[in-house]
């Protein structure tokens, strides 16, 4: 179990850098208006009109595969094993019964100090 909770772990990770890289690299809605009054940065990496059908449909996907590992991650995160013992239980359990020395109490410090008549 614990193999495909790493799986799932590693994947949505994959996932969500390649979706931050992916997001860096769009550019906004706004920014052919400034290169319509000559900036000059109309150009990118991908192609005037190629690169918004190529980038928002990855980043869809990314953010689908993200969220299917988040969805998976929190079912396998709500799965209790079959004993209803408590966390104490299991603890005592595995804390042998060897009697362990306790220090002694130190006197409080003010008016543990103050000698009695």
């Amino acid at each position: 179990m614990n193999v495909v909770l790493t799986i799932i772990l590693t994947v949505q990770m994959l996932a969500a850098l390649a979706m931050i890289g992916l997001i860096l690299v769009q550019h906004g809605k706004g920014a052919d208006m400034g290169a319509a009054f000559g900036s000059g940065g109309s150009g990118s990496l991908f192609g005037a009109s190629g690169s918004a059908n190529f980038l928002s449909r990855t980043t869809a996907v990314l953010a689908t595969v993200f969220f299917v590992c988040t969805l998976a991650l929190a079912y396998f995160g709500n799965l209790r094993p079959a004993s209803t013992g408590s966390v104490l239980e299991g603890a005592a359990a595995v804390v042998p019964s060897a009697e362990v020395p306790v220090a002694p109490a130190l006197p409080a410090s003010g008016a543990g100090q103050i000698p009695l008549k």
